[in-house]
């Protein structure tokens, strides 16, 4: 099968000079050194302009065939923040209590973690991304016309950490929250059938007396490695 030719279009690109470069690279690490997961919100409102604009920098995230398979929904109502607490917490004990393996609770036992999850009621939002494993649509009689996304789990995790990064950058605090499972958030916010819940994002201000666990992040000689097998 031929297909036509891309429209393509001049890079839109900046080239820095070497001081730039080396300011503005260090200048981020610094920023990103001092994100953490903060479990302690602050009930203080946050201005929805900036949960906006940061979905709208995670949706610039490079993604599989350019299909976007993401989808951002924002909670603040108190009603449906509390539905999705009972859930999670639901499925939290039955983790920490039943299905969790000694070596995974050992494992979390420095974040110091447990099934209760306030957070997810006190934080003004809640986003939750949604991963989209196929576009779906409705053909001209009506059918139902299924088209297949491309690396749906990468293109969305990329997206999320542009996101989490915005979140920072705009001085919100967030914690990355996986129940498991996460089925409850189709149904109580009614996303259609090609949507899985990926990562839900409590955001806003942390609390006065917000505390987070005393540890470190490995250093730059345990994560890289420079042309490995070399000889």
């Amino acid at each position: 099968m031929k297909f036509p030719p891309p429209n393509l279009i001049p890079l839109d690109f900046q080239r820095l000079s070497p001081q730039q470069q080396s300011a503005q690279a260090g200048q981020f690490y610094q920023t990103m050194l001092r994100r953490r997961t903060v479990r302690d919100f602050s009930s203080a409102p946050v201005p929805l302009e900036l949960i906006e604009t940061a979905i709208r920098t995670a949706a610039t995230a490079p993604s599989g065939a350019n299909r976007q398979p993401w989808k951002f929904v924002v909670v603040s109502d108190p009603a449906i923040k509390t539905k999705i607490r009972a859930a999670a917490e639901e499925e939290e004990r039955a983790f920490y209590e039943h299905r969790a393996p000694d070596d995974w609770l050992e494992a979390l036992a420095p974040l110091g973690t447990d099934w209760r999850k306030e957070f997810l009621e006190t934080a003004p939002y809640l986003i939750v991304v949604f991963r989209e494993d196929y576009m779906l649509k409705t053909g001209a009689t009506g059918e139902e016309i299924k088209s297949k996304n491309y690396y749906v789990m990468e293109s969305v995790g990329i997206a999320c950490g542009f996101l989490l990064a915005a979140l920072h950058l705009a001085g919100l605090a967030t914690l990355t929250h996986t129940p498991s499972p996460m089925g409850f958030l189709c149904d109580i916010l009614a996303r259609p059938k090609n949507e899985k819940p990926y990562l839900l994002i409590p955001v806003g201000f942390p609390a006065a007396a917000a505390q987070v666990p005393d540890i470190q992040k490995k250093p730059l000689s345990e994560v890289l490695q420079l042309d490995p097998g070399r000889s």
